[in-house]
């Protein structure tokens, strides 16, 4: 029983999908689908960058769903690989986006267009250079916990991403977090700040919450049989109506990937397919779990590879 899985934020590469596009008529569509849709020339911040440019978080989001996108269809329709039939779809953050269109519950255009406002609107919510985040490394959620409720009167920080075994992000102020920093380095606890320039799922992203509110409850979401997996609460998701609730409420709650990837094996998942530029998750559920089967779908022989 296997899920397919689809990368978030940080995953990104000038020149990333170019082997694809070059390859396949269908990308090519899809490309100029994007670039319209968004009116702006995605393809070429993708393949040209420079580097700045496609990590801004307004271009990030949607064109690492461009590419996790493209490579799903490239998969299921070129290489008649029956991604549908997985027991689960998952998405890392920006990732859940790209799980839920390619399961069918919002359309290509549809799913971009969101993904730009909700880049914007993340990057925008906290004055810049105001906000950051801490990866805390080899240390549990319940000791860091711990350490933020036992600093709360002095320090307002969150748990932004629960991301595996090991493996924690922090979100919050930039003062808040170097304070922050000195109690986790008494405690020989190893943490690393972000190159990120917004503090991502967590409380300062309010303003965000609100622009995504209105914009989802706009769309034109399907119900499909597919199930997915919620970062917010690391459990299935029933129906429409319920994933438009939890896409609103994922931008300030933490991203239960840990959670998530320990329920889809307890549900009998063995195998997970990550869809999408780099192998961040793979790195991630291996961590977590070193006994599944992990593919990771980058380029074509990957594909040529993969037996479900």
């Amino acid at each position: 029983m296997f899920s397919v899985i689809f990368p978030g934020q940080g995953s990104q590469l000038v020149g990333m999908g170019k082997d694809f596009f070059d390859r396949f008529d269908s990308v090519k569509k899809l490309f100029k689908e994007a670039d319209d849709a968004l009116e702006i020339n995605l393809s070429k911040i993708i393949f040209e960058g420079p580097k700045d440019n496609l990590d801004l978080t307004i271009n990030t989001q949607p064109a690492i769903f461009l590419i996790s996108y493209s490579i799903f269809k490239i998969v299921t329709e070129e290489f008649n690989i029956d991604l549908k039939k997985a027991k689960y779809f998952a998405g890392h953050s920006l990732g859940e986006y790209s799980a839920l269109s390619s399961a069918g519950y919002l359309s290509f255009s549809e799913t971009i267009k969101l993904l730009r406002t909700r880049g914007d609107a993340m990057q925008n919510a906290v004055p810049k250079g105001e906000g950051g985040m801490l990866a805390v490394l080899g240390s549990t959620v319940e000791v860091i916990e711990k350490i933020i409720l036992e600093n709360k009167d002095n320090i307002t920080v969150e748990i932004a991403n629960d991301n595996s075994i090991g493996q924690i992000v922090l979100s919050g102020k930039k003062n808040d977090l170097e304070k922050l920093i000195k109690i986790l380095k008494s405690n020989n606890i190893k943490n690393i700040k972000l190159p990120v320039s917004a503090p991502f799922h967590c409380k300062l992203m309010n303003n965000a919450t609100q622009i995504m509110k209105e914009e989802i409850e706009k769309k034109n979401f399907q119900d499909s049989k597919k199930i997915l997996i919620s970062n917010v609460t690391a459990n299935e998701i029933l129906n429409k109506e319920e994933l438009k609730r939890l896409l609103i409420e994922q931008i300030e709650k933490r991203v239960r990937w840990r959670e998530s990837v320990i329920n889809m094996i307890n549900h009998g998942v063995s195998h997970f397919i990550e869809i999408g530029p780099g192998k961040v998750l793979s790195g991630l559920v291996k961590r977590i779990n070193k006994n599944v089967k992990i593919d990771t779908i980058n380029n074509e022989s990957d594909i040529k590879q993969l037996i479900v």
